[in-house]
């Protein structure tokens, strides 16, 4: 009787939105030729971690998780094949190879679109173990299936991949490659698919949204992409994420008002505010632009919630230059904000600037700023008392006070607090009107109207 080819495969996927977006993709390519997908390691033919090498905190969860595949396999499943995808492989995959002779394969970021012939090859009889990084030029098109939970109420769209900002602290350009979007029919065309799949809410996302169209014949316009994509029938919400400041216009402002499918919602990543940081950042914008965008947010979009996020510990970063920072946060008073300490990535240019930060010094400002923003959350949400918000639920509550837990519209998956609801009974991907009476730090509680 001649053996399966067909092969059971876990996929787990760390990182940001985008790259559980490819994890997606290869599971979806995976599906349809015959591979059946599962959710525990011990059930795997093979297991697939696709990594993200952005900071060290990413790079030690990678290498961690497939630390523990290893010893799994060496202990109780020699059989296990292990492949490592994604950033990590991209960027260290040929160093790695030498040191983890328990991975049977490392693939780059350019390799997601042939992830089946790469499973195929791993069960020949003359497999050896191998590294496959190419150019990392890949980007997904609507005819890519892609594999989502099937309680899923909403979904990442990535309008582009790839990054070419070049900040003085990223790797992403050369793990990711240039900027290079998608064209406006294809994106239209998955947000149509992704709709009639039962999906509520898309979540537009890229390296850097605002840049999109910017690399396309014509230089099609975000905020035209958004207006388009609002018109689509059961589309309910549309969130935009990762707005570089420099780009970020009157007319998309106004496009996000005047649509009532787009959340007044804006993650807006800033990293710093004083001008020399920023400088040696490269980040191609100053304090003032930035100070004036959110102006501009504010009034155009009005009610609309701001998320940031912050590096602290950036070489050259002076008490004086923190202090800017701080005051700037308590100042602005962001509803949402993350702060990353710097990361000393070899390959960037900052990684050889002199006055580097310790990392001492770098948790304490770190958490300066977050104890501080816990104040201003906790502040913001407590306005949001008696007022009336709609929320998308998500799944039952671990608590038995709330039955169930989903977000409103201020609220993104993942970076963001979420809402508890009282109720007996609601179907899952359902979007309710709930009074908030009570609110946290970062989270709000309601009862259905």
């Amino acid at each position: 009787m001649k053996k399966s080819n067909n092969k059971k495969i876990r996929i787990i996927s760390l990182g940001c939105p985008k790259n559980l977006i490819d994890s997606e993709v290869m599971g979806g390519l995976l599906n349809q030729s015959g591979h059946q997908l599962v959710d525990q390691s011990d059930s795997a033919d093979i297991v697939i971690i696709n990594t993200c090498a952005f900071i060290n905190p990413a790079k030690e969860e990678a290498i961690e998780e497939i630390l523990t595949l290893a010893e799994e396999k060496k202990k109780n499943n020699p059989q296990l094949r292990i492949v490592v995808a994604g950033c990590l492989a991209q960027r260290y995959g040929k160093e790695l190879f030498a040191q983890m002779p328990e991975v049977d394969l490392f693939i780059g970021t350019g390799e997601v679109g042939n992830i089946v012939s790469h499973i195929g090859n791993l069960h020949q009889e003359k497999h050896k173990r191998n590294t496959v990084i190419t150019k990392p030029d890949f980007i997904m098109n609507s005819k890519h299936p892609r594999i989502l939970s099937s309680t899923a109420a909403s979904a990442y769209l990535k309008i582009s991949d790839g990054c070419s900002n070049h900040c003085s602290y990223c790797v992403i350009p050369s793990i990711r490659g240039a900027a290079r979007s998608r064209q406006p029919d294809d994106i239209l065309q998955e947000a149509e698919i992704l709709i009639r799949r039962g999906i509520k809410e898309i979540i537009i996302t890229a390296q850097d949204t605002t840049n999109y169209g910017r690399d396309l014949k014509g230089r099609p316009k975000l905020s035209t992409l958004l207006s388009e994509m609002a018109k689509i029938k059961n589309l309910k919400w549309i969130r935009l994420l990762y707005a570089h400041p420099s780009r970020v216009t009157i007319d998309l402002l106004e496009t996000i008002a005047a649509n009532e499918k787009m959340c007044r919602y804006i993650d807006l990543p800033i990293q710093h505010i004083d001008d020399d940081i920023l400088k040696a950042m490269n980040r191609k914008v100053t304090g003032a632009k930035i100070k004036e965008v959110i102006a501009q947010a504010r009034k155009i979009i009005s009610g609309v919630a701001l998320r940031t996020s912050l590096i602290v510990g950036f070489p050259g970063e002076t008490p004086t230059r923190f202090n800017r920072l701080l005051d700037f946060v308590n100042e602005t008073k962001f509803d949402h904000l993350g702060v990353f300490t710097y990361s000393r990535e070899e390959g960037t240019i900052a990684a050889n600037l002199k006055s580097q930060v310790s990392e001492k010094e770098k948790e304490r400002r770190r958490e300066t700023i977050m104890n501080e923003q816990a104040a201003i959350s906790a502040a913001i949400n407590k306005t949001l008392l008696g007022s009336i918000q709609e929320v998308l639920i998500e799944e039952k509550s671990d608590r038995k006070d709330y039955t169930y837990m989903g977000r409103c519209r201020r609220q993104s998956p993942e970076i963001d607090g979420v809402t508890y609801i009282k109720n007996s009974k609601l179907p899952t991907g359902s979007i309710v009107k709930c009074k908030i009476t009570s609110a946290d730090e970062y989270d709000l509680f309601g009862e259905i109207i």
